[in-house]
């Protein structure tokens, strides 16, 4: 334990002494990967440059989806009676290293805002474009979302407040709903929220009603509606006193809300203050839900697989949809009529479907073609839980070396995905394993609460029954996470290092006594606890990663990458812990890509950072790359 911080300078990321520091650990790292990245990188670019969508939503007039094509991220949309995709935009056309994060699109599908950053930043700019003629018609800069259109010209957002006050005075982080017209915005919601109050904004489409959430961290939240263009109008529908809740709809003169005042969430419908529930729960956690017409589609997590429930608004069960591969459900979306979704596994890129009350309708997929098997199974965690495995290899490949991917927290869900920095180490031999843990909502909000704050131990003991259930099979293991998930790795690491044959960390969390002090980790606070209680700064000192590396301990071979745009997560959590790993003599590295950050990076810049990461893992494991894979 230390009193003062010996590396608290490294939080300055224009000192020259870390401008140094980067440099040569980047120049370490390189010696010590060799040509191990520049074999894997074609094997990775196989199956990273193909073509698929991360994100889609339907209009009247047809789909909208964001690709990644290659090197290039590409919004298009699709005309309901045309067969092929249109260009819109691409990141190509915003600069080197720009990325689009994320866009919204009116219901008549005539207007599209996009999300884009330079280098991965939160922060960046909002584009507002006409869909016909493809001009700019606004842009709005900072970090914004949450966009909705009242009319062609006038659009409702979020604006998140991270390092100034709000209008009104509060402290950051928080947030303001805003109304931009004739480009001049005037905030119109949210004024006297505290801060580490969140606002997420929707709205019906069905009626000219606004859906708004107003969040405590992932704990506690309130539903509001009301009239669209009438913002002092807006009115709390729902409290979720202790618990989170998040509306769905406004459909037939009441609000359908979805509430985890029980434990695996229920749909609720309310009507004048009165709620009464329409669906309640089931024995597996709810995710989320769209009306299509007089249908409400339902989608849960089953051992941490999508299915969809499709019910009428009786609350009656009329249908089941369960894929033939445990996959995951996303950008479920719905224009009343009609909703679309993509489903994606660990060797499927995706599928696009879309429902109506005549079908389920399978419009496009792509797949990669193997003799991959996905297996379930479950281990002990130190209190007795049960907790569920994902192992994906090889058939008749047997299970020598693993990488253990984990996250726990924030109530984020841990699915099968397809992963393309993988997939060559399933090819050569190895196992990809995630295991989910407590933190987040694979088994429901009790799941969640059991992996946060003063409980946050249990995360660790969960992934470590994990790695245990994988050395008993004489398996060698590295661990991985990212983010929360490098918290997770940090902590196991620096407990029980003597388990781990590696250790992978990305954009970590790691400096738990002072996270809070560091970009908008404050925002965190109630997911983690406040340094600044001593009650809480007890518990959170115990685990701390970066306080509790010590000289007794050998610790395994370790990398620890970030990137200098990651303006969620300080760079400095990296820094600061392999300087202390460093200083004990661990065998250490560190990476750090000038042009990344917390919400991703080009294609280009993410592809050779997945083949440093991979190489790595190569290393530690002593496996050698496939030169017959890479045609």
């Amino acid at each position: 334990m230390q009193a003062v911080d010996p590396y608290i300078w490294m939080e300055n990321l224009d000192d020259p002494r870390v401008k140094k520091f980067i440099e040569e650990e980047n120049k370490r790292l390189r010696e010590f990967l060799g040509d191990l990245p520049s074999k894997l990188y074609p094997r990775i670019a196989k199956y990273y440059m193909m073509n698929y969508p991360t994100m889609i939503r339907v209009t009247d007039r047809g789909y909208f989806a964001l690709f990644k094509e290659g090197k290039v991220l590409k919004i298009k949309f699709r005309p309901r009676e045309g067969e092929g995709w249109i260009e819109l935009i691409n990141s190509e056309q915003l600069g080197k290293d720009y990325i689009i994060r994320y866009f919204y699109v009116n219901q008549d599908g005539t207007r599209l805002a996009y999300e884009f950053s330079y280098g991965g930043a939160d922060v960046g700019a909002t584009r507002i474009i006409d869909v016909d003629s493809l001009e700019t018609v606004d842009e709005i800069k900072g970090d914004i979302h949450g966009v909705l259109w009242l009319d062609k010209d006038r659009i409702y957002y979020v604006r998140f407040f991270r390092s100034e006050k709000t209008p009104d005075g509060i402290p950051p982080p928080a947030s303001r709903v805003f109304l931009r017209e004739e480009g001049k915005e005037e905030m119109v919601f949210g004024q006297g929220l505290p801060p580490m109050y969140f606002i997420g904004l929707d709205r019906s489409r069905f009626s000219d009603h606004v859906l708004a959430i107003v969040s405590y961290g992932w704990t506690e939240s309130m539903a509001y509606g009301g009239p669209l263009r009438d913002p002092n109008k807006w009115e709390k529908i729902y409290e979720g006193r202790g618990y989170i809740v998040y509306p769905v709809e406004y459909v037939n003169n009441r609000y359908l809300i979805t509430s985890f005042e029980k434990n695996m969430g229920c749909i609720l419908s309310v009507r004048n203050g009165e709620k009464e529930i329409l669906i309640d729960e089931w024995e597996f956690p709810l995710q989320s839900a769209v009306v299509v017409e007089d249908r409400i589609l339902v989608h849960y997590l089953q051992h941490a697989s999508s299915i969809l429930k499709i019910f009428n608004f009786r609350g009656e069960l009329l249908d089941k949809v369960i894929s033939d591969v445990p996959g995951t459900i996303s950008s479920l979306d719905s224009n009343g009529m009609e909703a679309v979704f993509l489903f994606q596994s660990f060797w499927i890129p995706y599928r696009i479907y879309i429902f109506s009350l005549d079908k389920m309708e399978l419009l496009e997929s792509n797949e990669v073609s193997n003799d991959y098997i996905v297996e379930e199974d479950f281990t002990t965690s130190k209190d007795g839980t049960k907790i569920h495995l994902f192992i994906v290899r090889k058939r008749n490949s047997p299970i020598r070396n693993v990488l253990l991917f984990g996250y726990g927290g924030f109530r984020i869900s841990i699915t099968p995905s397809f992963v393309p920095s993988v997939l060559p180490f399933i090819d050569d031999g190895g196992a990809y394993a995630i295991a989910n843990i407590r933190g987040g909502l694979e088994y429901g909000e009790e799941w969640h609460r059991q992996g946060m704050r003063e409980n946050k131990q249990n995360v660790f003991d969960d992934f470590m029954a994990a790695i245990e259930y994988f050395r008993k099979k004489g398996a060698r293991v590295v661990a991985t996470g990212r983010s929360n998930g490098g918290l997770l790795v940090g902590a196991v690491l620096t407990q029980r290092p003597e388990l781990l044959d590696g250790a992978l960390i990305g954009y970590p969390v790691l400096d738990m006594l002072r996270f809070h002090k560091l970009y908008i980790g404050r925002a965190w606070v109630p997911e983690y606890g406040d340094p600044d209680n001593p009650k809480d700064a007890e518990f959170l000192r115990k685990y701390s990663p970066y306080h509790n590396i010590s000289r007794d301990k050998k610790y395994p071979p370790t990398l620890v990458y970030t990137g200098l745009h990651d303006d969620r997560v300080h760079p400095a959590h990296a820094l600061k812990f392999v300087a202390r790993l460093k200083e004990v003599g661990a065998p250490v590295y560190l990476r750090v890509e000038t042009v990344s950050g917390h919400a991703g990076a080009s294609p280009e810049i993410r592809l050779k950072e997945y083949s440093d990461t991979l190489a790595f893992v190569y290393k530690v494991l002593n496996m050698t790359t496939s030169e017959d894979s890479s045609s």
